[in-house]
């Protein structure tokens, strides 16, 4: 019996202890110049700010970029595609219970989407605007195919039912 009782304090502790950790890293995390990998972290404190509209063709083969919601001062890694010189961040799984509880950035996106993009050091100041009706939306759906699902077809159900928001990177 004190053997039982001794493994449930230790794995006990063990939680309290994972608990802690977590709390100060996402805690840490709030004050970070940027996201560190999955943890969303604070507003960019550098880079080089870039006002004109680049070619955005290099973001074609980049699997991942930075971005900042300037309302919220919070930061985060996604994934980026690039059609016909416009650039756009996707977000899945908004109608899954994970995705209402983990994905609070597209709802404020919407209210106010001053956003600021890093790549490779450099900041670009842009609005995101959702995107639920254009032409653009077939070829996005097949950049995002061939980036991050093999090859697998992005249906245009995922779009229409809401689970997939789609937001374009324009000039400010």
């Amino acid at each position: 019996m004190h053997l039982i009782a001794s493994v449930l304090k230790f794995f006990a502790g063990l939680v309290v202890l994972i608990a802690v950790t977590a709390a100060i890293t996402l805690f840490a995390a709030r004050f970070a110049d940027g996201p560190w990998a999955i943890i969303s972290g604070g507003s960019f404190s550098s880079g080089q700010v870039v006002a004109e509209v680049p070619d955005w063709a290099f973001i074609r083969d980049r699997q991942e970029v930075e971005f900042e919601l300037v309302s919220t001062g919070r930061s985060r890694v996604t994934w980026i595609a690039e059609a016909e010189g416009r650039i756009f961040i996707p977000s899945g799984y908004m109608n899954s219970t994970i995705g209402k509880i983990w994905k609070q950035w597209p709802v404020h996106a919407e209210a106010d989407g001053r956003a600021i993009l890093r790549v490779d050091d450099r900041l670009y100041p842009r609005r995101l605007v959702r995107v639920k009706d254009d032409p653009i939306l077939a070829k996005v759906r097949s950049e995002l195919s061939r980036k991050y699902t093999g090859g697998g077809a992005v249906p245009h159900s995922e779009i229409a039912s809401n689970n997939l928001w789609i937001f374009e990177m324009v000039k400010r």
